[in-house]
């Protein structure tokens, strides 16, 4: 057994790089693609504020464009500091121009160094092998490839976030009860690890605070874990504490107050009444079933139950910061798929645990029969990975620019223009340089929020001020036949394959 395939370390470091470099090389599949492959709105939004950032720096930029990028950054609101739009903005100048290949390389980079963590955190708790097994669901998971390469804060927040919980474990292993820790106490290492922690899950729940969650309760877990009751006395967790609290505690209380405060009442207060429903849990449940597979779920919670006591109070924790959150952000939990990014960790971590006694009872097998796992292990792998690369593939959105651009060039600048069109008006501005106001969409949200409220009575008020009224969301506008019937009314001034501009004059 000892001197197995299997058993030596050269043999799992070399399959850890290949599904690494495979990670990655899903990842830049069709790379240069629009960013419309993956919740779209939020990818234009991010570019919107990257364009405003970069033009803002560039020497050559005109006054015109100053002012227009920083109208469409204003225009698209600012929930986060702006990070990953920053590096990508000061990456365009590298690139030579504003391309979606540079996030996607950021993001692609961050999440690949995030499964390096992952996966020796993973070896805490079970063998290299069963490490490996979950590190390739969190690589070749479709969703993983689409979420994690988008365009977003959040596979910064969640690669941060898997670091840090990594560093907060080991400090803990440094610092805790010896009943399942081989490491020696060393007070200067677990200092280094008390600060990375702090330092990576700060940043974190800085890039975007709705991680507050799951880093809450991982601290707490491994804090009472190590220390018990006489926590408060250590420096240490005072130290890691007012690193990780600090920095966001600043941005979105004190420097954002007014931001964060509209989006509780508008995405918390407002939605509350969802949980009383037993059709929203059903919801939920479908709906990470559909991204993640509900046995895989289920599975992962089991190996949080059965895991060393350490690591069960780390996955017991997550998952209750995941239900509390789910709660507080319920709409999201069954609409928005980027929205549980950060629990594709979360399930490797308990998907490890749990097939590590299956793996052990294969390795001590040999011969044809642990071949034949492995066969089917590399199957497996094979045709999610298939799977993914499809995903990107089904669709091409290279020709939505040239639209765009023409659509922009179609609207007047002699007057305001309103807009029933796709993702808040960004396409229009990304790729067509005009600015448009919004009028208002029917979604579930918006019956949920106003009833089916008929916007078509307050024509006369959302469009004051306004010339022109772009139609390019056709669907929405069959929906209002309010509307449609006062557009009629007024004279068609361009039109084409996908869009009419009306004349409100």
């Amino acid at each position: 057994m000892k001197n197995s395939l299997l058993s030596q370390t050269r043999t799992w470091f070399a399959t850890l790089v290949i599904l690494l470099i495979l990670g990655g090389v899903l990842r830049l599949i069709d790379v240069t693609d629009p960013p419309l492959d993956f919740q779209p709105s939020r990818q234009l939004r991010n570019s919107l504020v990257a364009r405003d950032i970069y033009y803002s720096l560039l020497p050559t930029a005109t006054s015109e464009q100053h002012v227009l990028t920083q109208k469409f950054a204003d225009s698209v609101g600012q929930y986060e500091p702006p990070i990953i739009e920053s590096i990508v903005a000061v990456s365009y100048f590298i690139a030579g121009g504003e391309t979606i290949v540079v996030a996607r390389l950021w993001e692609t980079f961050f999440w690949l160094a995030a499964g390096i963590a992952l996966f020796d955190l993973m070896r805490r708790a079970a063998s290299p092998w069963a490490a490996l097994i979950g590190l390739t669901y969190y690589l070749v998971l479709p969703f993983s490839v689409q979420s994690s390469r988008s365009f977003q804060p959040d596979p910064l927040m969640t690669s941060a976030f898997v670091i840090g919980i990594y560093f907060l474990y080991r400090w803990s292993e440094e610092t805790g009860m010896p009943s399942d820790s081989k490491l020696p106490k060393s007070a200067k290492q677990a200092w280094k690890w008390a600060i990375l922690a702090a330092i990576f899950l700060g940043f974190a729940t800085l890039v975007k605070i709705v991680i507050a969650f799951f880093v809450g309760g991982a601290a707490v877990a491994l804090v009472l874990f190590t220390l018990g009751r006489n926590f408060w006395k250590s420096k240490q967790v005072w130290t890691m504490a007012g690193i990780m609290i600090v920095p966001a505690l600043c941005y979105y209380v004190l420097l954002n107050n007014g931001r964060s405060t509209e989006y509780f009442f508008a995405w918390t207060i407002t939605l509350l009444k969802l949980i009383t429903s037993t059709d929203f849990y059903t919801k939920w449940l479908a709906f990470i079933g559909s991204l993640f597979g509900l046995t895989i779920i289920f599975l992962s919670i089991a190996g949080a139950l059965i895991a060393v006591p350490r690591m069960r109070w780390l996955l017991i924790s997550l998952w209750v910061g995941y239900v509390l959150y789910g709660l507080t952000l319920p709409f999201q939990m069954y609409t928005h798929s980027y929205y549980h990014i950060q629990l594709i960790p979360i399930v490797v971590l308990g998907l490890a645990v749990v097939l590590n006694p299956l793996v052990g009872s294969v390795a001590g097998m040999g011969g044809v029969r642990s071949a034949s796992f492995v066969a089917l292990i590399v199957a497996l792998i094979g045709y999610q990975a298939w799977i993914a690369r499809s995903v990107l593939m089904a669709e091409s959105f290279r020709h939505e620019p040239a639209f765009w651009e023409n659509v922009g060039e179609q609207i007047p600048t002699d007057g305001e223009t309103i807009a029933l069109t796709q993702d808040y008006g960004f396409r229009v501005m990304l790729w067509g340089w005009k600015h448009v106001e919004l009028w208002p969409l029917v979604t579930d949200l918006s019956t949920i929020k106003n009833g089916g409220k008929d916007y078509s009575e307050q024509f006369i008020e959302l469009t004051s001020g306004k010339k022109y009224f772009l139609v390019t969301a056709f669907g929405q506008l069959d929906k209002q036949p309010g509307l449609k019937k006062i557009l009629d009314t007024y004279p068609v001034i361009a039109e084409g394959d996908g869009y009419v501009l009306y004349d409100l004059r």
